[in-house]
């Protein structure tokens, strides 16, 4: 099988080659599959260059998640994961998904639902996994509250707006740049802000009367934190979804108390080995809003694997609006 192999850490589109390597064999509950979509994220880029939480020991090949259609079970994989079934989860740690063939791990992956094109459940797997853990898991939203998004234009803060609108929020899109704003009303946010030619603190301050805002989604950090903290309403929650701007903020625990506000925490990959239930209930909700066409991932681009190396530096470079997916 062909795959994308980096053999030291960097910056995945000056490392990664493209090599042959042999077939993959599934272990005790594991299924190998041919791929047949694999997303890109941010996090697939940081495991590359070595300052990801989770590291691996070049060589691997990346792609910490994919959909494929099974060929062969180890044993111990429930009798559900049929060989011919389609399937969509995280990749076992260094088979990755940017390649023809991955091995997935049975107590994490999720069938796809009849109906549902894999591309589709691939680039909405990560992406609206993390925004419903993060406002309804985590965030406790509540119909009619008003809702803050950060890089709105990308996967998971377009994710993040179609789910809040769904829920009947008011929802403020931010996002750099005119055609990233843009996007953003066309995801169905009630406001935008284009935070490169806008002051978004006044601006978000203007639109809610000085109140704030009840929910913050930011999977930014940096100097946006910062900002986003001030925005706050009284008895709101920030969510952390992370830190794509590469900035770890911290916050005054003084200004946390005055304003009585709640700073959350979203890791929904910690819930594996823990706790599984909550992200089956996080998968059975998505599935069925996907099946009932109620959501739809925004999609920038579809690429070969000729294609992926190309494909992440756009995406590292904030060069993309939606979600990136390959196709091998």
């Amino acid at each position: 099988m062909r795959a994308w192999q980096i053999s030291e850490p960097g910056d995945p589109w000056k490392k990664l080659q493209l090599v042959e390597s042999p077939s993959l064999e599934p272990g005790p509950g594991q299924m190998h599959i041919r791929v047949v979509a694999a997303d890109l994220n941010f996090a697939d880029i940081l495991q590359c260059q070595g300052q990801y939480q989770v590291k691996l020991d070049p060589p691997f090949v990346p792609g910490m998640y994919c959909a494929g259609e099974i060929l062969a079970t180890g044993p111990n994989v429930p009798h559900h994961f049929a060989v011919g079934s389609l399937i969509v989860g995280p990749t076992e740690a260094g088979k990755g998904g940017f390649a023809e063939e991955a091995l997935l791990s049975c107590e994490e992956a999720y069938l796809i639902p009849e109906g549902v094109d894999p591309v589709t459940a691939t680039a909405a797997h990560v992406t609206y996994g993390t925004a419903w853990f993060s406002l309804h898991r985590r965030g406790a939203l509540q119909p009619g509250e008003s809702v803050l998004v950060l890089a709105a234009a990308g996967g998971v803060g377009s994710a993040a707006v179609e789910l809040a609108k769904l829920h009947d929020c008011w929802v403020i899109a931010a996002a750099g740049g005119t055609e990233k704003a843009a996007a953003c009303k066309a995801f169905g946010a009630d406001e935008v802000i284009d935070y490169d030619g806008e002051d978004l603190h006044e601006r978000v301050m203007a639109l809610t009367d000085g109140r704030g805002v009840d929910v913050i989604y930011d999977p930014v950090g940096g100097k946006y934190f910062e900002i986003a903290r001030r925005l706050v309403a009284w008895e709101g929650r920030l969510l952390v979804v992370g830190f794509a701007s590469g900035g770890i903020p911290s916050a005054p625990a003084n200004h946390i108390l005055v304003k009585n506000y709640s700073v959350v925490g979203v890791h929904m990959g910690g819930y594996r080995g823990r706790d599984s239930q909550p992200l089956v209930q996080c998968y059975d909700e998505l599935h069925k809003l996907l099946a009932a066409r109620k959501i739809s991932p925004f999609m920038d681009s579809v690429v070969d694997l000729q294609g992926l190396s190309e494909a992440l530096h756009r995406l590292a470079h904030r060069q993309s609006v939606g979600r990136i997916v390959m196709t091998p």
